[in-house]
């Protein structure tokens, strides 16, 4: 389970405020990549708190709702436009910075999931691998992140309802698949994505 190693060592380091920060959706088809940062108080972590992906997504709801109500949080997204002109690296850290503006309170030091940390931060941060098991303000960041988006590609699905988005979250599953022949490319494909741009450029 993950814990405050990495938050008690940054704040005998000198911080007084830390901050996990996660970004999800590197890896679909279709829709924005999503980020949060995170501030928790020490005193007030909801029961449960894990990596979202070791979670079921009733828990990931309610933990959500709960990190609302005792945490600061910032969000940000960018979109498949950014993602088709920049590259989904690039877009995810600048996912990462809009979160980072989003957020109500200023770090004084950021613990940031992954081997990369996103040019012009403007605090000490800290890349931590695997750190959504190994952070609490990490792994509320990716729960932040991930119901955010998991919510937005839902409301897609909506609009789009032949890709199977509410349950594959624009993975490139088999439903997904099958949308693509039966119904073509939607604006909310990413097409500089290999699969998307085959189909398109065939």
């Amino acid at each position: 389970m993950p814990d405050f190693l990495h938050e008690d060592a940054a704040r005998r380091g000198g911080a007084r405020i830390v901050a996990g920060l996660d970004e999800v959706g590197r890896g679909p088809w279709a829709g924005p990549v999503v980020a949060a940062c995170v501030v928790l108080d020490p005193g007030l972590v909801p029961d449960g708190l894990d990596d979202s992906k070791k979670l079921s997504a009733a828990r990931r709801e309610g933990l959500f709702e709960r990190l609302r109500n005792c945490a600061w949080i910032g969000i940000g997204e960018a979109s498949v436009a950014e993602i088709d002109d920049m590259n989904i690296l690039q877009a995810s850290f600048l996912a990462m910075r809009r979160a980072l503006d989003d957020l109500p309170i200023v770090p004084d030091h950021l613990l940031v999931d992954g081997r990369q940390i996103p040019a012009g931060l403007p605090c000490p941060s800290e890349a931590v691998i695997k750190g959504d098991a190994l952070s609490l303000s990490i792994a509320a960041a990716s729960i932040v992140a991930k119901v955010t988006r998991d919510r937005l590609m839902v409301t897609l699905a909506q609009q789009h309802p032949h890709y199977g988005w509410e349950t594959n979250m624009g993975y490139g599953t088999a439903r997904h698949q099958l949308g693509l022949k039966s119904h073509g490319v939607t604006p909310h494909h990413r097409r500089s994505f290999r699969p998307i741009h085959n189909i398109l450029y065939q």
